[in-house]
């Protein structure tokens, strides 16, 4: 396994990357969005789908608009737990911007085997693995650009991708999601 680094030293990818920023979210529930603005907002009932772009928001929408995609899939147990209703809560932004989330149950995804962590995967060539703690903290990731990490990667996305059903579908699957 190569050496785990901050996660500020692969911002760049998201700018850097040719066609595609795809993302499988595995976790509970993340710190950075617990300590964030936004959360407070909505614990005290605000829409956060339709505020402002931030800055994430801000980057989707410019690499989006030269034809780049940013997809992800994200794991929601039943019932969702808090941090993935907050996820689901604020996910239209992000698709408003031009991100396009899909979500799928955590049991439909152990069924499916997918892994049981984060990770980006730039292009089909660069796979940046999450390391979490127990509380959501991000720990450092690892970069893995080996055929054996990419090949997987991949396949993962392909299967995740093909069972996940789109934001606005979910959501209305999902009462307590607002």
């Amino acid at each position: 396994m190569p050496e785990l680094i901050p996660f500020d030293e692969i911002t760049h990818l998201f700018t850097d990357f040719e066609h595609t920023a795809w993302r499988l979210e595995t976790q509970r529930g993340y710190a950075s969005d617990r300590r964030g603005p936004k959360w407070q907002r909505w614990q005290a009932g605000e829409d956060i789908a339709n505020e402002p772009f931030d800055s994430w928001r801000q980057s989707i929408r410019a690499q989006t608009s030269t034809g780049k995609r940013f997809e992800r899939v994200r794991l929601v147990d039943d019932p969702p737990t808090e941090g993935q209703r907050f996820l689901l809560a604020s996910g239209l932004g992000n698709v408003a911007a031009g991100e396009d989330i899909r979500n799928m149950y955590r049991a439909d995804a152990v069924r499916l085997g997918l892994p049981e962590f984060d990770f980006w995967l730039f292009d089909s060539r660069t796979v940046v693995k999450f390391l979490f703690d127990g509380d959501g903290e991000t720990s450092g990731v690892y970069v893995l650009e080996d055929a054996e990490s990419v090949v997987h990667a991949c396949q993962v996305r392909d299967a995740a991708w093909h069972h996940a059903v789109p934001t606005r579908e979910f959501q209305a699957q999902v009462p307590s999601a607002g």
